[in-house]
């Protein structure tokens, strides 16, 4: 209890605390849902996360892609590659254990490289980069992973509890940004798509003198014939006039 007119302190800084990052995180919202594309959402986050997490010097993003495939596709500094790079050749490592879906690890905490026993081989690359300690986030959306957001630092015990409840919050709003971001990017695709195989399709019509079901069964026979995807038979006949490359 405060005597003598003192306020309780530690009460009012935790508010005040939570209240900035509150905005923060709100603003990161915002930014991140006005960016123009995928890519400049995931460099919007990474370089957030290095002014928003304690503890956090270096930031990197890796992305799921077709459900298999891992890539790192967003950094703020280039040794953040080189780390990545290293869990990608020995096999293991905090990131890649925050992306196995069996582990259902949504955050996994580095603090000492010189001490760490679970991913000995990647320790040992990552102190030779002089990285000594990281932190990593899932990020998902209703059960499909996304990728995971990676924080470093040179320093031993750089993250502590705070930078693990801070660093969830910007994990979830960063999640929802870059899911928003693909699902406007995959739409963008199929009305290109869907535009370049009616062009494909009007070609066909008047020169066969074809329906419209017609032309578009010639372009997927054309398609199953050479083994090629649909689009790019719609585009070459789009570009060409020939409705698949000739062999040589």
């Amino acid at each position: 209890m405060a005597h003598d007119g003192e306020t309780d302190r530690p009460a009012a800084d935790g508010h005040a605390r939570h209240d900035d990052l509150a905005v923060t995180l709100t603003e990161l919202a915002r930014t991140l849902r006005e960016e123009p594309g995928v890519q400049e959402t995931l460099d919007g986050i990474v370089a957030a996360a290095v002014d928003t997490v304690p503890g956090t010097r270096y930031a990197g993003l890796m992305v799921v892609e077709g459900r298999r495939h891992v890539d790192t596709r967003a950094v703020t500094a280039e040794v953040v590659r080189l780390v990545d790079q290293a869990q990608y050749d020995v096999g293991e490592g905090p990131c890649l254990d925050c992306l196995d879906a069996v582990h259902e690890r949504r955050t996994v905490r580095l603090p000492d490289m010189t001490a760490e026993r679970r991913w000995p081989l990647f320790a040992r690359r990552a102190i030779e980069l002089r990285i000594m300690s990281m932190l990593s986030f899932q990020l998902y959306v209703r059960r499909d992973i996304l990728g995971a957001l990676n924080l470093y630092s040179r320093e031993v015990g750089a993250f502590d509890d705070e930078s693990e409840h801070v660093g969830l919050l910007f994990a979830a709003h960063a999640a929802v940004a870059m899911s928003g971001a693909q699902h406007e990017e995959h739409l963008v695709r199929a009305v290109a798509m869907r535009d370049l195989i009616g062009q494909a399709k009007g070609i066909l019509m008047e020169r066969h003198r074809v329906t419209a079901e017609q032309a578009f069964a010639l372009l997927v026979r054309a398609s199953q014939q050479t083994n090629t995807r649909l689009a790019d038979i719609a585009q070459h006949l789009v570009d060409t006039g020939e409705l698949s490359r000739r062999r040589p």
